[in-house]
């Protein structure tokens, strides 16, 4: 049964191919329906895949195959949190060789252009502390692409030292 509330993704045409890419790559993911369209619309035929229900890292989304009309935009992104450097590797790897491209301070974005913030834990709970703590790590991440978890633990003890 589809949960009352779930997030609608636009594709161009390849949201199947991206809901099976997502479900791959992150646990807790998962291709749950393929839907085709029933008739003729405008920009498509039946047949077509018009919408992919799955579960990225366990959110509920919908994928819909809307056409070229709303391209993607950095103002909405998945953020996936990390608990060393291998997690935070692999999960950027993924989606940068996989047709992606990187951007900075953690953000990337995967082939079907949708943004992804892949976040070591180390630095969000930098950031909650505040302080200098939450100043010299953001300094840290400023200078970066794929997170460094070690240059963030780096900046994290700096501050405590004082």
């Amino acid at each position: 049964m589809m949960p009352k509330n779930t997030v609608c993704i636009w594709y161009d045409t390849e949201a199947e191919a991206a809901a099976r890419f997502y479900a791959e790559t992150f646990p807790d993911s998962a291709v749950h329906a393929v839907n085709r369209a029933p008739s003729d619309f405008p920009g498509g035929t039946a047949g077509q895949v018009l919408t992919v229900d799955f579960t990225v890292a366990g959110l509920r989304c919908i994928g819909l195959n809307g056409g070229p009309v709303f391209p993607q935009t950095e103002a909405v992104s998945f953020q996936i949190a990390t608990d060393d450097q291998a997690e935070t590797d692999r999960y950027w790897t993924a989606i940068v060789g996989n047709g992606g491209q990187e951007s900075a301070c953690g953000w990337c974005k995967d082939r079907w252009g949708v943004n992804w913030q892949i976040t070591p834990r180390v630095l969000t709970d930098a950031m909650a502390a505040g302080g200098d703590q939450a100043a010299r790590a953001f300094a840290a991440m400023m200078t970066m692409r794929k997170i460094d978890v070690a240059a963030i633990e780096a900046a994290v003890e700096a501050a405590r030292r004082g």
